[in-house]
């Protein structure tokens, strides 16, 4: 079912609907908008530690209506962020998915990153994770 006139529209809906679909199968999940925040969130806090030309690199391969709420509320000044650590990286997650239970923020990110992985050309996932500390890039294993 259409849910514009507007192909393109519903053709994103249906792609963002996909990723969506395979996240909360990889968690375990039944539920679309748990799936949504996980994905949001977890984009927001990988964008805002990549370079801006990285981040617009990653932006571009993602579907119209995901790469709309991965640009939201974004400010480039001070990016990146010089985090070191999986910890802070997770405490990120943690606080924006605060009174929600999605479960672990180190699982969420996982599941996310296993769904770029999947969904993101090979080079591309490769270029993120050469300017990630090696304690957030094993969280794409």
């Amino acid at each position: 079912m259409s849910v514009s006139s507007i192909p393109s529209f519903d053709r994103t809906v249906q792609k963002t609907n996909q990723w969506l679909d395979e996240l909360m199968a990889s968690m375990g999940w039944f539920d679309p908008e748990r799936a949504y925040l996980a994905l949001r969130t977890t984009l927001h806090t990988l964008r805002d530690r990549l370079t801006i030309e990285e981040a617009a690199e990653l932006g571009a391969q993602l579907p119209m209506l995901v790469r709309g709420f991965y640009y939201e509320g974004w400010r480039p000044t001070g990016k990146p962020v010089k985090e070191r650590h999986k910890d802070e990286f997770l405490a990120h997650i943690d606080k924006a998915l605060a009174g929600y239970d999605l479960g672990s923020s180190e699982e969420i990110a996982r599941g996310v990153f296993r769904l770029l992985n999947r969904r993101v050309s090979e080079g591309e996932m490769e270029d993120v994770q050469s300017i990630l500390p090696h304690e957030i890039r094993e969280l794409f294993h």
